[in-house]
């Protein structure tokens, strides 16, 4: 499959829905929808009491706004602030935006929790499995080169400083390749959010990829909802349905973003570990969170450590999360109690 037949998986993962429930939703009135392209996936805005003479302004202050996102944060971009950071070979600290600085420190605070299920340095490996800027592998990856790999990563080789003065990362590896791919679709959706807030506007439902964060009420005056799609190649084929009460969600499978290689489906998702994509039966997890990043950053961490560990990590923690598990030709669902407080019918 190639790269550019994956980028819709990401917003596939949710669908909106706009009425009040599925039988109206064709109907009813969607409000004020932007619609665009940034990371290489999908935004979208639906807005609540705007006037529709503003949306050609609007369609552009957001795309600028995740074009600034995409120049900051991109690896696919080699002049990016996050690209001229893993290109440099030194260990001074490198000057970074504030809000790159929160991002790292958020992923280092999950990647600990998680025992390094979510790590932001497996860019290498990501590389060598073909799901960064590399080219796609036209055989398995070698044990040898995976051990190579694996030694240019690890959280604990990265450090956030913030001072006054500013925000810097440091690295004491010189190879270190920080990817921010897992939690930038939840910082843009973030981002888009205050964006709408600096705009006036307090009713609307903004996503990025495979993110979403509402706000208020919809334009029948209802809680914005959002429907869980199954793990399946069948469009609208609901798991559940959700009202986010203001929160954010993100969605991680490994049913969204795969190719095949030697006669095997090779997932995206990362096991810093073992340095191999994932091959259990866990094949979504979804997170409600108060913010889209947050969301973001726990869900690859749950995806990474399997059905067992991801349960007994949410009950810990308190997450709300949603697991979707292969069983035979079916699939089984596991819920903790956070998320089923969201649950909607």
């Amino acid at each position: 499959m190639k790269k550019n037949a994956l980028y819709y998986a990401g917003l596939a993962a949710f669908i909106i829905l706009s009425g009040c429930d599925n039988q109206n939703q064709s109907s009813a009135d969607p409000g004020l929808v932007l619609e665009g392209r940034t990371m290489g996936t999908f935004w979208r805005v639906s807005l609540a009491g705007v006037s529709p003479a503003r949306k050609n302004a609007l369609q552009k202050a957001v795309q600028q706004q995740l074009d600034e996102d995409d120049r900051e944060l991109s690896t696919w971009k080699p002049d990016s602030v996050l690209s001229r950071f893993n290109q440099y070979r030194g260990s001074d600290p490198q000057p970074v935006s504030d809000n790159m600085a929160d991002i790292v420190t958020l992923a280092l605070r999950i990647g600990k929790k998680t025992g390094g299920a979510m790590d932001i340095t497996v860019g290498p490996l990501v590389n060598l499995w073909g799901f960064g800027p590399d080219k796609q592998p036209v055989k398995t990856p070698s044990q040898a080169q995976i051990d190579a790999a694996r030694a240019l990563t690890g959280l604990q080789h990265l450090q956030v400083i913030q001072k006054a003065g500013g925000a810097w990362l440091q690295k004491d590896l010189p190879g270190l390749y920080v990817d921010l791919s897992t939690v930038g679709e939840g910082f843009a959706t973030d981002h888009l959010a205050r964006l709408m807030e600096k705009e006036g506007i307090n009713s609307y439902l903004v996503s990025v990829g495979g993110a979403v964060l509402t706000r208020g009420m919809n334009a029948q005056g209802r809680p914005w909802k959002v429907a869980i799609q199954k793990p399946t190649d069948k469009e609208n084929a609901v798991q559940a349905v959700v009202d986010l009460q203001g929160h954010g969600i993100s969605t991680s499978g490994s049913y969204l973003n795969y190719y095949e290689l030697d006669g095997k489906r090779i997932s995206h998702v990362i096991d810093p570990v073992s340095g191999r994509p994932i091959q259990h039966k866990l094949v979504s997890a979804t997170v409600i969170a108060t913010t889209a990043l947050e969301a973001d950053g726990w869900d690859t961490g749950l995806m990474v450590l399997g059905e067992e560990k991801a349960k007994a990590l949410a009950l810990r923690e308190k997450l709300a999360v949603c697991l979707i598990v292969k069983q035979g030709d079916g699939f089984v669902t596991w819920m903790s109690p956070q998320f089923k407080a969201f649950i909607r019918q």
